[in-house]
């Protein structure tokens, strides 16, 4: 696999849980192409990555999936970790590996509380079905799982006694900061004012967002047609309603 080029599935148009996968891909500077982004006609689109799922020896359950070579494994936080290690962007030592996975799982349990908020009922009802539950969701989230969730990272760098309240492990940058880049962007555009209102909590989380947004390979990548934009297909979805009205 030492020379294999990097194939991402993931469903063209949405950022999703597959640009976790792409941040870090880009980061690492890897040999990489998005099959969904491609056109049907060179093998790609959101058909090749349906005709990936649920085949070979071990199926994949959903996207994001990453193919390398004859090897094919999913979920976002394992294919971040699997990369991350890879190509360095992890301490070599094993506490180190296992303390930067529990980052990535974090981020993954706050992706899934958002993904929550705009379909709390059931993820294949429209919102407009589940739009009182909806708010109702979001109102907790807002008033008490964002603060807890970015109190935490906080908190990691603060107690990192390496890092200088700068980097979430050890010395120097680590892959979870991508994720929490994300994350922190997701946040903003899905509840832009409730996020105004706790951004003054997590002055370190929202320092972090913008160390990495300034990385050269990072900063490229936001400005290519590579990156996908925040919209309503994604997990973080942006209703006025379910942002927290008192800080508009």
């Amino acid at each position: 696999m030492g020379d294999a080029k990097f194939e991402l599935f993931y469903w063209p148009g949405i950022p999703g849980r597959g640009e976790f996968v792409r941040l870090v891909l880009e980061e690492a500077g890897a040999d990489w192409v998005d099959v969904g982004l491609l056109p049907e006609g060179k093998g790609g689109g959101a058909k090749a990555v349906m005709q990936l799922l649920g085949k070979g020896p071990v199926p994949a359950y959903a996207p994001p999936v990453l193919k390398v070579g004859d090897v094919v494994i999913s979920q976002a936080s394992n294919i971040c970790s699997y990369l991350g290690e890879r190509f360095g962007l992890v301490p070599q030592d094993e506490a180190s590996r296992l303390h930067a996975r529990q980052f990535q799982l974090t981020v993954a349990d706050v992706v899934a509380e958002a993904h929550d908020t705009h379909h709390p009922v059931a993820v294949m009802k429209y919102f407009e079905d589940q739009k009182d539950a909806a708010k109702q969701r979001a109102e907790d989230f807002r008033a008490t799982r964002i603060p807890k969730y970015l109190g935490y990272f906080e908190s990691v760098l603060k107690a990192n006694p390496h890092g200088g309240g700068t980097f979430l492990l050890g010395k120097d940058f680590s892959y979870p900061e991508l994720a929490l880049y994300q994350l922190v962007n997701g946040l903003r555009y899905a509840f832009p004012n409730a996020m105004r209102r706790i951004a003054p909590q997590v002055p370190g989380v929202m320092a972090l967002r913008q160390r990495i947004s300034e990385r050269p390979r990072i900063a490229a990548y936001a400005r290519s047609p590579r990156a996908q934009p925040f919209n309503e297909q994604g997990i973080f979805r942006h209703y006025p309603e379910l942002d927290d009205l008192k800080s508009a």
